[in-house]
């Protein structure tokens, strides 16, 4: 872990589903003192196992100087969770009206120089901002991936009333807890990474709809073959590489024709209660009497050892891929 941002040492987080406490958890392990503030009067229990429950992942990672699960303090009372923030991170459920409504009151009530950031995966920062009367120019979108503790990707948006300034602290905010913050360059629905994922969902929803193959058949096709490559390269560089020598240019001399095959089917299919039953049934199936606790388990292990054969293999590269 490297050191804690100077200009932040105390976060508020508000709302602790499963994103909230990944970042949670993130923040502790990075030396931070966190206050988390949630109306369900459960969610301390929750989020404190939560944290618990990942701990031992992020010693393996390695702890900053201070890092404790005592730094994480609790207020239901958002104006009084807000006091000390630095930094705030929004996690309240995926619904605009109320997305707007929190962000307004965090507005209202955090001080002026801490960043918002939401962690939403679709709604558009300048919708997020419109009902902030006093400093709408601090919110911005970081979106995060799950886990959030051990994925780095996190992207930055801002809206049109954000101004740069709090784009760069949040950057330099979230490079201080090893992510990888990617800079979107201008707003869309879905960002980058959630229109790509979308994609590749849209199509897989085809083929098992289609009875092409099952859902374990489709995950096995991305598991042993493009998924493989995409871990280290990306979609581009993969086919930079497939094109030889000559690289990309001779590959779109060659294959750029067959972009306009009818190979994807564009449109989402319906999802019919039989669709539905079909991918439900497929991904219980894969799973079989497994505990999600213990999945979750191996995939953050699996997830920790390919990051450092990504160091290993792909050392130096910054968020671009260059080395």
């Amino acid at each position: 872990m490297t050191t804690p941002n100077e200009a932040i040492k105390h976060i508020t987080v508000v709302g602790t589903g499963v994103i909230g406490n990944g970042w949670i958890t993130r923040f502790l392990a990075n030396g931070y003192r966190v206050t988390a503030s949630d109306l369900d009067p459960e969610a301390e229990e929750r989020t404190r196992e939560a944290v618990k429950r990942a701990w031992p992942k992020m010693e393996e990672m390695g702890l900053a100087e201070g890092a404790s699960q005592q730094n994480l303090s609790f207020e239901t009372d958002l104006a009084t969770a807000l006091e000390n923030a630095d930094f705030i991170q929004e996690n309240v459920p995926e619904r605009e009206e109320l997305k707007r409504s929190v962000i307004a009151n965090i507005d209202k009530h955090a001080p002026k120089e801490a960043v918002i950031a939401s962690s939403t995966s679709g709604i558009l920062p300048s919708t997020l901002q419109a009902d902030c009367e006093h400093h709408p120019e601090r919110v911005i979108v970081a979106h995060p991936f799950n886990p959030v503790y051990l994925m780095p990707l996190v992207e930055l948006v801002g809206g049109d009333k954000t101004e740069d300034h709090y784009i760069e602290k949040a950057k330099n905010f979230y490079d201080s807890l090893e992510m990888k913050p990617l800079v979107v360059r201008h707003e869309i629905e879905g960002h980058i990474a959630d229109r790509l994922m979308e994609a590749v969902w849209r199509e897989s929803l085809h083929i098992v709809n289609d009875g092409v193959a099952t859902t374990e058949e489709v995950d096995a096709s991305i598991i042993y073959g493009p998924g493989l490559r995409w871990a280290l390269m990306g979609p581009f560089m993969t086919l930079h590489m497939g094109g030889g020598k000559a690289g990309m240019r001779h590959l779109l001399t060659q294959f750029g024709p067959a972009l306009k095959l009818p190979w994807t089917k564009l449109e989402a299919p319906e999802l019919t209660d039989e669709l539905a039953e079909k991918v439900v049934t497929g991904s219980e199936t894969q799973t079989g009497d497994a505990e999600m606790e213990k999945l979750e388990e191996r995939r953050d292990q699996f997830l920790i050892e390919l990051q450092q054969l990504l160091e290993k293999y792909w050392p130096g590269a910054n968020l671009e891929g260059r080395l």
